[in-house]
């Protein structure tokens, strides 16, 4: 999602949920090309979902608490992402070379998203 493009809902004009769509996009071509990653594929799948659903629905609660709640899940999931990254490199997978511009993208989530305190 390029900040050019039409904004048809709020969540969509926040930075760190273009970041998220633009992890999951880094991310699918990544595992495409990555020959049996197994379980680690599918858990990276879920948890990189989770991130821009959980934003997107965070954006749209009043209550600061249930906003909180919401962002905090999708810090979570991005800290899942890097661990998953984490392991297909500790397995021989990926090199880490390979995963460093998706940690860089999941650093800047987790920066943004953690703004909360409760």
């Amino acid at each position: 999602m390029h900040a050019s493009q039409e904004c048809w809902f709020d969540h969509e004009k926040l930075e760190v949920y273009r970041e998220a769509i633009a992890f999951i996009a880094w991310l699918s071509a990544l595992l495409e090309g990555t020959v049996r990653v197994g379980e680690v594929k599918d858990q990276l799948d879920r948890a990189s979902t989770s991130i821009p659903l959980n934003i997107a629905e965070g954006n749209g609660k009043y209550a600061p608490k249930d906003l909180c709640r919401y962002f905090d899940t999708a810090n979570g999931s991005a800290l899942e992402c890097a661990a998953g990254l984490d392991v297909l490199v500790a397995k021989g997978k990926l090199a880490p070379n390979q995963v460093r511009p998706g940690k860089e993208r999941l650093q800047k989530i987790v920066r943004r998203g953690g703004a909360c305190e409760t």
